[in-house]
């Protein structure tokens, strides 16, 4: 049973909720229980999207730096790569997944938020990653995830000043997809859940594996890997059932067969 991170799954959306008050700092073992539930949720097929929540006042602020500040550099080594292997975990989860955020989201929340599909934020949340302010740099994918997502300018300048961004500004710049009231954030994750996980499971995770793998080479082969997954596609029972409900003006139910 894990301490710090729950995982419920209700009507095919899971929601991993980070559970280590008052600041939700990433520890190694709660770093290892969200590497976990990672994994479960990737093999599981009673999942159809995924909510990655703090709660109702924060979602992560950061690593748990009084833990971090008593390693050797030996430690580190060991650590930092403990500490990629859960977020790339989170990152390659196969369903759809939202980040729910409300509070403080930065450092090591910032990655773990950027490590999902699409990112929720209550108003007057607050992202950002100030690792610079502390003699070290990003080391969960800030310098990479973050630059992919927003530009290198923009990356640049919340890495290089340590700075934070409200949801104003995060939103404008493209750091969070959707800004909703204050302690709704969670509400409105479960909501998108539930439209995603109503579509065909199949097509989701193929469209999320054909976006993912496209960025990381150059165009001429991302256009062979979405063509190599729509043609797969024809060989599955949701396509039929799609293509056969839409002609007949009915509602799909896919199976993800």
């Amino acid at each position: 049973m894990a301490e710090f991170v729950s995982l419920e799954v209700v009507d095919r959306i899971a929601t991993i909720a980070l559970q280590r008050p008052p600041m939700n700092a990433l520890c190694l073992q709660m770093q290892r229980e969200i590497r976990d539930a990672a994994v479960e949720m990737a093999g599981r097929s009673d999942v159809g999207a995924v909510v990655l929540t703090g709660g109702p006042t924060v979602f992560a602020a950061g690593a748990d730096i009084k833990e971090m500040a008593a390693m050797s550099l030996q430690d580190m080594l060991s650590a930092s790569s403990a500490l990629q292997d859960s977020f790339n975990a989170v990152a390659r989860i196969p369903q759809p997944t939202i980040a729910a955020i409300e509070g403080y989201a930065l450092g090591g929340g910032c990655e773990l938020a950027l490590c999902c599909d699409l990112r929720i934020a209550g108003h007057g949340a607050k992202l950002g990653q100030p690792e610079i302010l502390l003699g070290i740099i990003p080391g969960a994918g800030g310098t990479q995830r973050l630059p992919r997502l927003v530009g290198p300018s923009r990356a640049k300048d919340l890495i290089l000043t340590g700075r934070m961004v409200d949801t104003d500004e995060a939103l404008a710049m493209g750091l969070v997809d959707r800004v909703v009231d204050t302690g709704t954030s969670q509400q409105a994750a479960a909501e998108l859940a539930g439209r995603l996980a109503a579509g065909a499971p199949l097509a989701l995770r193929a469209a999320k594996e054909a976006i993912d793998h496209g960025l990381d080479v150059d165009l001429t082969t991302g256009l062979e890997i979405e063509r190599s997954k729509f043609v797969a596609l024809f060989g599955t029972e949701d396509r039929t059932t799609g293509m056969t409900a839409f002609v007949a003006k009915s509602k799909p139910d896919f199976t993800g067969r």
